[in-house]
């Protein structure tokens, strides 16, 4: 397999930016009409009933307020449309992300909507613990772990959080409720993916 660094990057996706404006717009706009009780505006609709929202991909829908996370749910793979994804993880970022209580109305207007469109997961193949760090991307590799019949994920935004990959890693052991040492270990699976994200402005 060739090295890290030369894997395909978000940039090859194929979203534009007023696309992915779109689809965060869209975000907020079921949110509306799920807690507020305003529907979806036509122009909302229309922005995103072009074919290629209808193309299937991994989606993340992640919820900031004053910078905090307040959500954030999504599908690693593509099971259904892009326009379809956004809307119900948008509501269940909102809504059943067991890690906070669900967001109300009055939060709305206060909350950031970033959506992330993932490319396919690939296999990373490492011989040992040192390799795996030293094939990864930071700020571009987006990291499925399995191990014990467990998994978890981090989406490239995390290494903002956690720029060391060896810290990453443990997290995302921790993550997946395994020791943080487990990457460390035999038995461990690694995918990566990336990602082109979007807010409502851009």
């Amino acid at each position: 397999m060739s090295h890290g660094k030369e894997r395909a990057t978000s940039d090859k996706l194929g979203l534009s930016a007023e696309e992915g404006r779109a689809l965060a717009r869209y975000a907020r706009a079921v949110l509306e009409e799920r807690l507020a009780g305003r529907p979806v505006p036509a122009p909302v609709r229309q922005a995103v009933a072009g074919p290629v929202f209808d193309r299937r991909a991994g989606v993340f829908v992640t919820l900031t307020k004053s910078g905090a996370l307040r959500g954030c749910i999504g599908t690693l793979v593509g099971v259904q449309s892009i326009r379809r994804s956004v809307a119900e993880n948008a509501v269940n970022a909102a809504l059943h992300d067991y890690r906070f209580p669900p967001v109300t109305a009055g939060e709305l207007a206060d909350l950031r909507i970033e959506v992330s469109v993932l490319s396919e997961p690939e296999p990373l193949v490492f011989r040992d613990p040192g390799d795996l760090v030293s094939r990864l991307r930071p700020g571009i590799d987006g990291v499925i772990l399995e191990a014990a019949g467990r998994r978890a994920t981090f989406l490239p935004q995390v290494w903002e959080q956690l720029p060391r990959p060896e810290d990453f890693l443990s997290q995302l052991c921790r993550k997946a409720g395994l020791a943080g040492d487990c990457w460390r270990q035999g038995g461990v699976g690694v995918q990566v993916y990336q990602v082109q994200k979007f807010g409502e402005d851009g």
